[in-house]
């Protein structure tokens, strides 16, 4: 005997039946994450069926570009509400890769698992990109070789942070203990990183946080920005000179004086990423990784970790001026 399963993907039309067409749709098996499941005979079978009530409001997408997506999913992280796909070539915009997204519809952390195959349709507007319309069109056994995270281990608040050695985009060598007696912000990018709400807006936060410090030079005088690579290999200090100063130039900033960018041997960007709880690895020409800024005391204790990208500029400006620096 074996086991038939239905996926009827409810979508927001569900919020608007009654309780009876609801407790029908219980009769006949189990929802799980806006999907029912339910037990049939003879093959396995998929079926995504968009119900028809409140079909209107879903028609209503946002603005930018949008593109058809398909690939098989590697991990499910429901802690920053985003799963990464090993995906197919993006016609237009990206080759086939593996890469992280940002994911709209709620029903997929509790329905997709590794392994899954998932078509959806990834929106990329103004500085952002997420998944919407998913659909789960063949599911898979759990894979042993992926796996679902909820956040990586890092540093508490109050721990002392070890020191660590890079080298800075003028080629001149650093070290965390260096920046004692000041609030130190660190975060990780890579320059070639191609999805704009993971690399390019930590940097364009960092931006913002330099320009906002700047209003109150005392306090200016007692921070310092960090940003930290993980591809060592391509972002070389002439690299990161370069990138860093399509942002710091931007900032009235003097220079790298006190938003330094660094790199450092394979190593030491490995040693550094793993004490944060950054998670990274290459996959072709792109590396996939998670993302972690830490705020730093000046006497070189975490004030605040945080995971994923849903910190804003005045977040970090708010831990500095908790810090009773002025």
């Amino acid at each position: 005997m074996s086991w038939v399963f239905r996926f009827l993907r409810t979508g927001c039309g569900w919020e608007n039946l009654g309780t009876h067409e609801k407790r029908g749709a219980f009769a006949g098996g189990l929802l799980r994450g806006g999907w029912l499941v339910t037990a049939g005979l003879n093959s396995l079978m998929v079926m995504a069926v968009a119900l028809t009530a409140g079909l209107a409001g879903c028609h209503k997408g946002p603005a930018g570009q949008h593109y058809d997506l398909r690939g098989k999913v590697v991990e499910v992280d429901g802690h920053l509400r985003r799963i990464t796909v090993a995906h197919d070539a993006i016609p237009g915009y990206m080759d086939a890769m593996t890469m992280p997204f940002v994911v709209k519809d709620n029903w997929v952390f509790g329905v997709a698992r590794p392994g899954d195959s998932i078509s959806a349709v990834l929106v990329v507007d103004r500085g952002q990109s997420w998944l919407e319309n998913a659909v789960i069109t063949e599911p898979a056994k759990r894979d042993s070789s992926a796996s679902i995270s909820e956040g990586e281990a890092g540093p508490k608040a109050g721990d002392e942070i070890r020191d660590f050695g890079l080298t800075n985009q003028d080629a001149n060598r650093i070290h965390l203990n260096q920046y004692r007696g000041r609030a130190l912000v660190v975060t990780f990018v890579y320059t070639r990183c191609p999805l704009p709400d993971f690399c390019p807006l930590m940097s364009s936060n960092f931006a913002e946080v330099d320009k906002e410090l700047q209003k109150n030079p005392g306090l200016y005088a007692k921070t310092h920005l960090l940003s930290v690579t993980i591809d060592p290999e391509f972002d070389t200090p002439q690299v990161l000179e370069s990138y860093g100063s399509n942002y710091t130039k931007d900032t009235g900033a003097n220079g790298f004086d006190h938003w330094e960018f660094a790199t450092g041997s394979k190593d030491e960007i490995k040693s550094i990423a793993e004490y944060f709880g950054l998670r990274y690895w290459n996959d072709g020409s792109q590396i996939v990784h998670s993302l972690r800024t830490a705020v730093i005391s000046p006497d070189g204790k975490l004030v605040k970790l945080y995971i994923g990208n849903g910190w804003k500029p005045q977040d970090i400006v708010s831990d500095i001026e908790g810090l009773k620096l002025t």
